[in-house]
């Protein structure tokens, strides 16, 4: 093998005797090129052909110039050509940081932006930019200041001086896609997205939670409040729990084992209602956990990332649990709001704020595309690190667009919608699900819906129910958008649920759909209820997380929501403004007559 130092000192060669030479030889699949030669080549952005890399290198080298400058350093890229599509993040320590995007995890070049990770160098400012030339000078100032009435002396200020500056952090360059996602609010080029591979969450994560060595891992297992069972994650609990017991059993015979701990955090508790009990709420969430498998709980902890709510609390808890040099994962579905915790996390840390990573936030599922090792928020060698949400496929959020997931995601305080109906009658969430009144034990049933205030609502006869479909779905009943996606989100099929309760003040029962919402149940007796929403989306009947219902109760028909409300605002105000116009030039065109 010849590498560069070789090549240097046989400059002086002939050409033609080292071109022959380098023509009739090439690499077998046992050789490679030495690390000085592939280092020359990565330096100078040079892309190596597989066939051939000899060959390559020597008509590179003798193509160039004979004192090449020195290069500059430039961050970690890879070319274009022999880019491989990667989402393990900088999860270890090999791995620099400026060679993953700071706000999703995905590798980073600048070669080719029609894949994923691409991102454009800001450009170099000068610093005497924002120089002020409309300042009057100090001479032309029409009154003095009190400390020179006073007769103090007022020191010079030295311009050379530090001191008094406020020194702010540069922002870290992120990908075009995060780019988007902060500033517009949807991904700039969803046919990227099909590009990226799935990401293998057992492989890259799970091996280093289960390990019987190494770091301690400390799992936060992040929750959504408003779709608690939609977000639960029940592979990666089963996984952890299984852990637990066999590396605690270990540790108890002398072994080597590393037990994991869990920390159940449930946020966007600020879009439940304030009248909720705190107490009945954690016997609830427990309740819930355990059925999902979660039997080793350390700490449950109820936050809310908007309103800093639990979050100086948890950090103290994790900081503890986790050590001088533990490893903490924030886990989670997609949309959980990991990325939003960390972040408000980070902020609440005294003296780390400029210091951390800015993870990328977004009302959408799958805003974080590789592990992202998160610094300055845990101390000493602790690590915190940022994981992509899990898909869960039985949520119905899975199968919308980012237009219609949009509608479903509860972005403010829920509200009761209730309606009071007797047998024979249903109630349609958007064209996502409805419910059924097939049996009542008694005269009517209080039905709460639980849901996206942008999502209208229908109640009417069941037996006119089988022509909502062609009649109203995408259009007065949304999401779907559209006629087309009624066909394309799959078959509607039916689940049945045999409820019952002992009082009519409260909610004793709810029927809930990942992703979406849940109705609640409220009556003295039984009932025979059907369910109806697209074939695979789990519909989970569980006790009443909210046990209230509005006082005023809704009316048969068309609910409107408030974007139809909105749209129907706007248009009739345009509607008026065309008709005066009309009126006014009608005016302007009788008035010569």
């Amino acid at each position: 093998m010849i590498g560069a130092k070789t090549l240097c000192s046989s400059r002086s060669t002939k050409l033609k005797t080292l071109l022959s030479f380098f023509t009739h030889r090439s690499l077998t699949k046992n050789q490679s090129l030495s690390s000085s030669s592939r280092a020359i080549c990565t330096r100078y952005h040079f892309q190596i052909p597989a066939k051939n890399p000899s060959l390559f290198f020597f008509i590179c080298y003798f193509s160039a110039k004979p004192n090449l400058p020195p290069a500059k350093k430039q961050p970690l890229l890879v070319s274009s050509s022999c880019f491989t599509l990667t989402r393990d993040g900088n999860y270890t320590d090999g791995t620099l940081a400026t060679a993953v995007c700071p706000g999703c995890g995905v590798h980073m070049q600048d070669s080719n932006p029609k894949l994923p990770g691409f991102f454009t160098k800001p450009s170099v400012k000068d610093p005497n930019y924002k120089a002020s030339s409309h300042l009057v000078p100090v001479s032309f100032e029409s009154e003095f200041s009190d400390s020179v009435k006073k007769g103090l002396t007022v020191e010079a200020e030295n311009p050379n001086s530090d001191s008094g500056s406020t020194h702010r952090p540069e922002k870290p360059v992120v990908c075009a896609r995060c780019h988007s996602l902060r500033h517009y609010g949807r991904v700039k080029d969803p046919n990227l997205e099909n590009l990226l591979p799935e990401f293998d969450f057992y492989h890259t994560v799970g091996m280093r939670l289960v390990s019987t060595g190494g770091a301690r891992s400390v799992v936060l297992l992040v929750v959504d409040a408003v779709d608690f069972d939609g977000s639960f994650p029940e592979g990666v609990v089963k996984l952890v729990t299984e852990a637990i017991e066999e590396n605690y059993k270990a540790w108890k015979q002398g072994k080597s084992g590393n037990v994991p701990r869990i920390v159940l955090v449930v946020t966007k508790i600020d879009l439940l209602p304030t009248s909720l009990s705190p107490t009945r709420f954690e016997h609830w969430i427990r309740q819930r956990a355990r059925k999902g498998g979660a039997t080793s709980i350390k700490k449950v902890h109820f936050v809310s990332a908007v309103r800093d709510w639990g979050l100086k609390d948890l950090v103290e808890d994790v900081v503890e649990l986790a050590g001088p040099r533990g490893n903490v994962w924030a886990v989670g579905t997609q949309n959980a709001g990991k990325s939003t915790l960390i972040n408000a996390l980070g902020k609440c840390v005294s003296g780390s704020e400029g210091k951390i990573s800015h993870l990328t936030e977004a009302p959408v599922p799958g805003t974080t595309l590789g592990i992202v090792r998160v610094e300055g928020v845990l101390p000493g060698n602790a690590k915190l690190f940022d994981t992509p949400g899990l898909l869960n496929p039985h949520q119905i959020t899975t199968r919308l667009t980012r237009d219609e997931q949009k509608l479903v995601h509860i972005s403010k305080e829920v509200k009761p919608r209730t309606y009071r109906i007797k047998a024979g009658h249903s109630v349609h969430i958007g064209g996502l699900m409805r419910l059924d009144v097939e049996e009542l034990s008694v005269d009517s049933v209080y039905i709460t819906v639980w849901a996206s205030a942008l999502v209208p609502l229908h109640m009417g006869k069941t037996e006119r129910a089988s022509t909502m479909p062609e009649e109203h779905f995408g259009r007065q009943l949304q999401p779907p958008v559209g006629e087309k996606r009624v066909q394309e989100l799959g078959k509607w099929v039916r689940q049945e649920f045999r409820v019952s309760g002992n009082t009519w003040d409260s909610s004793s029962r709810d029927l809930a759909a990942g992703g979406l919402g849940w109705f609640a149940v409220g009556l003295k007796g039984e009932a025979v209820l059907g369910v109806w929403t697209y074939e695979g989306v789990d519909v989970v009947c569980r006790n009443s997380l909210i046990p209230y219902r509005s006082h005023n109760f809704e009316v048969a028909g068309f609910t409107v929501s408030k974007i139809v409300s909105q749209a129907d605002q706007v248009l009739n105000k345009s509607q008026g403004q065309s008709e005066k116009e009309k009126k006014s030039s009608r005016k302007r065109e009788a008035a010569p007559a």
